[in-house]
């Protein structure tokens, strides 16, 4: 044991809201610095980057997986194949095999998925092509890992790239014993997956954080063995709403007649569609539409800036309409028509729901109220110089 050395650990649990935590009083005694935060507005393909850099989406450039890049796209190619009918490119044979070109000859990375009708792929890119919890991650800012590895600072990352959450802690708790590791992110992302089937106050989600309860207790008591001084800090990037209606938005937008790719573009996600206009009539058509729909709004440009999601070259939008919180989009490319969650994440921040968390047993140096004030929690813990 090390009388000098200090350990920070900081667990990020994918989709632990705040009213999850404030329900199962999760590790309560543990960790009695605890506060909600505020998240950003959409999926955890923005927040974690913001969480990992302190800078909102339209700074770091990360927010939605797919963006609009004509130009750009590795799969322009595809539109020499428009003359093939919708059951031949639509086909799920047809989009695993383009799956498989992403990720291991067009260098997409690991999540890429075929999340529009490949009909119109060629007119998107892709955002996360490398693993975002390695240095150079996030190609346009330095990470919390670009700090660590410029300071020389041992550490260890975990995520479900490479290993389930329990394999995670067990692996966690052989590099307490056996290293010298100095700071540990520890990414747990089943939850999630849990909290869209399952009720916070179900006995599933009640058995499962008390595992994770049981399981961190025990990554804290192995840490003291090693090392006295210890911070150990749980956060997370989102919480998640209960759904209660479903609107089928495609419907309404394709009965206006308009044509993909033609008149416009649309990326429809489980709380929001993005749009991309060709023409004025379609333009003006699809928006009328929408400021005429009870489940949702359109995003006017001053909100966009001041959540820190307004890209001046609409790579993800010219129009984003968000749904109102507890509706769903009742079928996308993205989760299929099956999907038929209980629980859903992605939208307003301003919904108490969707709060992530911050709990720790340390009391924090700076004021807690957004995921990005947990950037400079790790910059100071890894002994790393932030601005």
């Amino acid at each position: 044991m090390s009388a000098n050395r200090q350990l920070s650990i900081f667990v990020l649990i994918d989709a632990l809201g705040w009213p999850c935590v404030e329900t199962h009083k999760f590790l309560a005694d543990a960790l009695p610095y605890r506060k909600p935060l505020t998240t950003v507005l959409g999926y955890s393909s923005g927040a974690i980057p913001t969480i990992l850099t302190g800078l909102p989406p339209a700074v770091h450039g990360h927010w939605n997986l797919l963006f609009f890049d004509p130009a750009g796209s590795p799969f322009r190619w595809l539109r020499h194949f428009q003359f093939l009918p919708d059951f031949v490119l639509d086909h799920r044979v047809t989009k695993k095999i383009l799956k498989e070109l992403g990720r291991h000859v067009f260098g997409l990375g690991p999540l890429f998925e075929c999340c529009v009708s490949p009909r119109f792929l060629p007119w998107f890119n892709w955002t996360e092509r490398k693993s975002i919890y390695s240095p150079m991650g996030i190609e346009t800012h330095p990470t919390v890992f670009d700090l660590l590895a410029e300071k020389k600072v041992p550490y260890h990352a975990y995520t479900y790239h490479h290993l389930t959450d329990p394999q995670i802690l067990q692996q966690a708790k052989r590099d307490l014993r056996n290293g010298t590791a100095s700071f540990l992110f520890i990414y747990l992302s089943e939850l999630d997956r849990l909290l869209h089937f399952h009720d916070v106050k179900s006995d599933e989600v009640r058995t499962r954080l008390a595992w994770y309860s049981t399981e961190l207790q025990e990554i804290i008591n192995v840490a003291r063995e090693t090392t006295p001084d210890v911070t150990f800090t749980v956060c997370s990037d989102h919480g998640m709403t209960p759904v209660s209606r479903r609107f089928d938005l495609v419907t309404e937008v394709e009965a206006l007649n308009f044509s993909m790719p033609g008149d416009y573009l649309a990326v429809y996600d489980s709380t929001m569609a993005r749009f991309w206009f060709f023409n004025e009539a379609g333009r003006e058509e699809i928006t009328t539409l929408l400021n005429g729909l009870a489940c949702g709004r359109i995003l006017p440009d001053e909100e966009l800036d001041r959540l820190g999601i307004l890209f001046p070259d609409r790579r993800y939008g010219e129009l984003i309409f968000l749904l109102h919180p507890g509706w769903l989009v009742a079928r996308s490319h993205f989760n299929g028509n099956a999907w038929n969650p209980t629980g859903m994440h992605g939208y307003h921040p301003g919904d108490p729901y969707s709060d992530a968390v911050f709990l720790s047993n340390r009391s924090p140096a700076t004021e807690m109220h957004t995921i990005a004030d947990l950037y400079p929690l790790m910059a100071a813990a890894g002994g790393a110089v932030h601005d």
